[in-house]
Formats: C-alpha cells, sequence, structure tokens
C-alpha cells in the first residue's frame, strides 16, 4: 500500500491541522490538495485484525487494538468509527429493540452488528401524551415497554402538596422504582467504562494526527418515531391518518434535539460537525409533500439552527436519494456535507455541486467481491465524477464490515494518488 506522504511534515499535531483543512476546504466547496478521504468503518477493523464486533460491546480492550491498528496502517483523513456500546448495560436493562453479539441465548453471530427488532412502544392515539408531556410518557410508558427490567420507572408520578411535605416525593421511594433506580446505577457504571474505552480509543487516534470527522449525533425527527416509538408500520400508518399530530411530534422532536447541541458553543472541540444517518426518508417511501412536511422541514430546522451555531449537519442518506436532491440544495451553500448510498452523482454533483459537499457511493459490495482493478476503476470513475471544483470527500455508500483487504489497499492507494490535485 502506497504511503502518503504530507507536504507539511509527519508531525502528528501537523498531521491534525492539515487533514481537518482538507475536510474543511471540502465543506466550504474549495479545491484542497487532495480529495479528502474519511470512510465509514463498522466492523471492518475487526474483519482485519482479528476481532469481532462482540468485542465492541464487551472487550473494549481488544476492539480498541484492532481499530488502532487499522489507523495505523490506513490513515485516512478522519476517524469514523462506531463507538462502543455495553451489552452487559443492555442485558440489565432488558432491551428489547435489538439483539446483540454476546447477548445470553442469542443467535445474532460474534462478527454480526447488532440486529434491530421494531415494536411498536407507543400507540396512535398516544400521540397528545407524547407531544403535551414527552418527558413524563418516556419516562413512565416508553422505557418500562422498551427496557422491561426497568418497568419500575412506570410508578413515578408526582401530587401537588404542603410545601413542607415530602409526599411529592412518595413515589420515588416505593420498592418498584428503588428497584427501578438500583438498576439504573449499575447501567450507569457499565455504559460509564464504554464511554471511558471510546473517548480513550479517539483521544488515541487523534494522536496519531487522525481528526475526528464528527462531534455530535443526531436524528431526523421523523426518524425518531419510527425508530424507537411507532416502528416503521406504525408511522407509515400515521403519515395517512393523523398527518397533523406526527407533525406536531416531529417539531417537538427537531426543538429538543436543537437544545441538546448547546454544547458546541462552549466546548473547545477541534470540529463541529453532527452526523444525521437517514432510516426513512428514501425515494418511495412518502409522497414528495408528504416528505417536505414531515421529513424535510423538521430535519432541515435543526441542520439550519445548527449552522447558526457554526456546526456542520452531515446528512447521511440511505436507500435512493435521487428524486430528493432538489430538496437537498435548499440550504445554505458551503454549510452542509451530503452523503449518499444509492444516487446518480453526476446528477447529484451537478444540482449540489454549488450548494454542499457530496460524498459516498463507492460500492461496499465491489470492496467484498470484486476484484483489485474494479475497485480502482470504480475510485476513479467517482473522483473523475465528483472531485472537479470542489466539495467533494471519497467514502463508501454505507459503512464497511466485510471487505478484502487488496481492495481496501487498492481504495487508499487510488485516492490518496490519483485524488491528488
Amino acid at each position: 500500500m502506497t504511503n502518503e506522504t504530507p507536504s507539511s511534515s509527519q508531525n502528528p499535531q501537523d498531521l491534525f491541522r492539515e487533514r481537518i483543512k482538507r475536510v474543511d476546504d471540502a465543506i466550504a466547496l474549495q479545491e484542497g490538495d487532495r480529495v479528502p478521504f474519511a470512510p465509514f468503518n463498522s466492523a471492518l477493523p475487526y474483519f482485519l485484525y482479528g476481532g469481532t464486533f462482540r468485542d465492541s460491546m464487551y472487550d473494549y480492550e481488544k476492539a480498541s487494538q484492532c481499530i488502532l491498528r487499522f489507523y495505523q496502517d490506513f490513515q485516512p483523513d478522519a476517524d469514523i468509527h462506531l463507538a462502543f456500546t455495553s451489552g452487559r448495560s443492555n442485558e440489565l436493562a432488558g432491551s428489547t429493540m435489538i439483539d446483540w453479539p454476546g447477548r445470553p441465548g442469542t443467535r445474532v453471530p460474534d462478527f454480526s452488528t447488532h440486529q434491530v427488532i421494531e415494536h411498536e412502544y407507543m400507540s396512535q392515539d398516544e400521540y397528545p401524551e407524547f407531544i403535551n408531556d414527552f418527558m413524563g410518557f418516556t419516562l413512565r410508558k416508553y422505557i418500562p415497554r422498551a427496557f422491561p427490567n426497568l418497568k419500575g420507572l412506570s410508578g413515578i408520578h408526582f401530587v401537588p402538596s404542603i410545601v413542607l411535605s415530602t409526599t411529592p416525593l412518595a413515589s420515588f421511594y416505593s420498592p418498584d422504582v428503588q428497584e427501578a433506580f438500583s438498576i439504573l446505577a449499575k447501567i450507569g457504571e457499565e455504559d460509564a467504562k464504554a464511554a471511558a474505552a471510546s473517548n480513550t480509543l479517539s483521544a488515541r487516534i487523534a494522536a496519531m494526527g487522525i481528526p475526528p470527522m464528527m462531534t455530535g449525533v443526531g436524528e431526523a425527527p421523523f426518524d425518531i418515531i419510527g425508530d424507537y416509538y411507532r416502528g416503521t408500520l406504525g408511522a407509515l400508518t400515521d403519515q395517512i391518518e393523523c398527518p397533523d399530530m406526527i407533525e406536531k411530534a416531529c417539531d417537538m422532536l427537531a426543538d429538543i434535539q436543537i437544545a441538546s447541541y448547546g454544547y458546541f458553543k462552549t466546548a473547545p472541540l477541534p470540529v463541529k460537525r453532527v452526523f444525521f444517518p437517514l432510516h426513512k426518508g428514501m425515494d418511495g417511501f412518502m409522497s414528495p409533500k408528504q416528505y417536505e412536511k414531515l421529513y424535510w422541514n423538521p430535519l432541515k430546522k435543526i441542520m439550519l439552527a445548527l449552522i447558526d451555531m457554526g456546526v456542520t449537519p452531515f446528512i447521511y442518506t440511505e436507500g435512493k436519494y435521487n428524486s430528493r436532491l432538489e430538496q437537498l440544495a435548499d440550504v445554505p451553500a458551503g454549510k452542509v456535507i451530503y452523503h449518499f448510498e444509492s444516487v446518480d452523482m453526476a446528477q447529484a454533483k451537478k444540482v449540489l455541486g454549488s450548494t454542499a459537499c457530496i460524498s459516498g457511493n463507492m460500492s461496499i459490495y465491489l470492496l467484498e467481491h470484486g476484484t483489485r482493478q474494479q475497485v480502482i476503476d470504480a475510485c476513479k470513475s467517482l473522483i473523475d465524477t465528483c472531485a472537479p471544483g470542489g466539495g467533494y470527500i471519497f467514502d463508501t455508500n454505507g459503512s464497511i464490515d466485510n471487505a478484502k483487504r487488496e481492495n481496501i489497499e487498492a481504495m487508499y492507494d487510488t485516492v490518496l494518488t490519483y485524488g491528488k490535485k
């Protein structure tokens, strides 16, 4: 594999700043010294270096060593890897929305990522309660339904009483609630271990001169409803049967997310970007009017708020997105990244080229099953189509789990050489 020699020096701090600038130039629709390269890795480092996805949930040190070896060998322009999630904390909570490798009794193999199991945790007639008392609904209904071991939280309530009385707190020290709090304390300990391991790993990658690609995450409000509360079928039904209600819910969830990003105003972060995976907005999922009203408008509200904070929304579209390009162009120029899984990249460049940075579309199927020459040809074709004039970051069409090492090397070598200005 070709080892790139940066124009400044091999000092990690210089490399760190150089790589940030390379990506920032692309976001600002400028041509840098080379096409920036920031592929999204899921299980690939484990696949190449003897680990499994199970390690990312139960053996953080082993998982960290695999990821560190990957970044030492390949040196991309930004770090994109999944943060560690505690399998033990999910066991303690009795999580029902996912199955995962290492879970007692699971059929999910160790190498597989977690598997989503959709449930309807909120009925359609509960929208008014969800909107008017989001925190109360989530605490007393959603959490006990999604995490049955925390069912004791359903008993928390407040009754107005004399100011000197502790009666309003009575529900907190009922046996069921206390049991739930005890489990929460253990969950917190396990989640803290995962977070500490993730933070340590990110710091070690940064010390190698590789900056993070994003420093925040979010979801389109419609996706939150479909992913966590109503399920995909429920959300599809609601957009027809109660569109005004789901619109109100999406607007509320947009405001909640905007408030959660206040840390960008104070935290000294090396980059300010928020990653949004779009799960349910692809072509054919809803009509253009439904997409505009229920999906795009609430998401755009969050995006514009972030842009006002000096933060770049990193919009990771999933599925086909050819019919949505004109709507995606309705943002300030040079402030957004749009990643594509399946789109006509020439058309995306034509429609968005003067507005937003584009990325993605390199086939992960080709990386796993194609030849080295096919990978090289595909990389060159994407660069030829998307790189002229700037505003392009090279990435695959999805997160990489399995691939031939020779094909990963071919992809890196091609981008680092053919992608030079």
